[in-house]
């Protein structure tokens, strides 16, 4: 998704007066904004750095959800409201499936090592805003057994 795309879709959400959908972009753009400003791409913000915000917004709101008590039922709802609204506009991650096939494939040598550090160190920054790291850890753990 790009930028221009995610605030088109802000701008939608005020014309329609839903202020829930538009806070929830609002602060995955402000994220954006601040990934792009902290890496020196003020004026040029890639899809990359839209995927990066729109997921660490999500990684945000998905501790809320799951740190809030269950007697706050209004708050459950509105971080829950919130993480589906971003999730429509997250990247499609890979499933273990995937990525087990993905790692089989691609980095065979490198997990013939049985190194989980080393592997790691290969495989994450190929598969960063692809792939939870929670997933590729746990496929790496069955692959090095």
């Amino acid at each position: 998704m790009t930028f221009k795309e995610l605030q088109e879709a802000m701008y939608a959400a005020m014309k329609d007066h839903n202020k829930e959908r538009k806070d929830a972009i609002s602060a995955a753009i402000s994220t954006v904004k601040k990934i792009a400003i902290d890496g020196g791409h003020r004026d040029d913000i890639t899809e990359d750095i839209v995927n990066e915000g729109i997921l660490k917004e999500i990684r945000t709101v998905k501790e809320q959800l799951e740190a809030c008590p269950e007697s706050r039922t209004d708050l459950k709802a509105e971080y829950q409201s919130r993480y589906d609204i971003l999730s429509e506009f997250a990247p499609k991650q890979l499933n273990v499936c995937e990525v087990k096939e993905l790692l089989t494939t691609k980095y065979a040598d490198v997990i013939a090592t049985k190194n989980r550090g080393q592997i790691m160190k290969e495989v994450m920054p190929a598969l960063k805003g692809k792939a939870d790291g929670k997933v590729i850890n746990q496929v790496v753990g069955e692959l090095i057994k």
